[in-house]
């Protein structure tokens, strides 16, 4: 039986175990891949907002991924919360031509801060440059890009790339039926998926969700518009699973819960 493929998160835990950590290792193992993980912080969360962060430094960081790097094949690595400068800057030593996915993870969905300005100044600077796609929603690429709200999505998207990744801007108009993501490739061509909206306020968790997905399919050979069409279909379904659930007094969880349709697990090639 061959191996399967190895996805490593570089990411902070979430105590409701739908983000983070959590929500990465659940969606690798939906998609047949093994997840590691290397913890930059530990939150004390719930639905409702974040109560106590607690960071790890970089050498803890840094030795977690080097502990993981030098035992196990990592095909991809995905980031989520970095939560400093001095970690952000450990995610650019990773080997030359590793793949890696960046979901800059600045605002919880509750609205807390997750990202100082010079967490924004790592990604702008040096994490991007290194990165092979990023993730971001509106918001998120607002505050990397200093675009403002009422520039056209293609064009944040495009800013987005020229600090060195190809990028998948995720969302759309909160009460819209249909979500419009912006892809850039890395040639900085542009197109538009489209894509239904889901009706939930179970949502908490899409962001890493969707990023490790796609993260997931890109290892397996996928080429980015066929990954992230692959993502989307699974967090669709994962949102429709949720969509009546009540758990929590906030945004509840995005489902881990269920099983995706998939036919060959994707694995390490020898």
């Amino acid at each position: 039986m061959s191996s399967p493929l190895v996805a490593l998160t570089v990411a902070g835990t979430d105590s409701g175990g739908a983000a983070g950590v959590a929500a990465d290792l659940t969606t690798f193992a939906a998609l047949g891949a093994h997840g590691a993980c290397a913890v930059t912080a530990v939150t004390a969360q719930d639905t409702v907002g974040v109560r106590r962060v607690v960071p790890l430094s970089a050498d803890d960081v840094r030795a977690q991924i080097d502990a993981v790097l030098e035992d196990v094949p990592v095909a991809v690595v995905k980031t989520g919360m970095l939560g400093s400068a001095e970690v952000a800057a450990v995610v650019t030593d990773l080997p030359p031509g590793l793949p890696l996915v960046v979901d800059p993870v600045l605002v919880a969905t509750s609205g807390a801060e997750l990202g100082d300005a010079s967490v924004v100044a790592a990604y702008r600077d040096h994490v991007l440059a290194r990165a092979t796609v990023v993730t971001p929603n509106f918001d998120e690429a607002l505050r990397l890009t200093g675009a403002g709200p009422a520039d056209p999505r293609e064009d944040v998207a495009l800013a987005l790339h020229a600090l060195g990744p190809a990028v998948v801007l995720t969302g759309g108009d909160a009460e819209a039926p249909t979500c419009h993501d912006v892809v850039v490739d890395g040639r900085g061509r542009v197109q538009t998926l489209e894509h239904a909206a889901v009706p939930t306020t179970n949502d908490h968790g899409t962001g890493c969700t969707f990023s490790a997905a796609l993260a997931v399919h890109l290892a397996s050979g996928a080429d980015l518009i066929d990954a992230a069409t692959a993502a989307h279909t699974f967090v669709a379904a994962a949102l429709r699973t949720s969509a009546d659930w009540r758990l929590g007094r906030g945004r509840g969880p995005v489902a881990h819960t269920f099983t995706p349709a998939r036919h060959n697990p994707p694995t390490q090639e020898k």
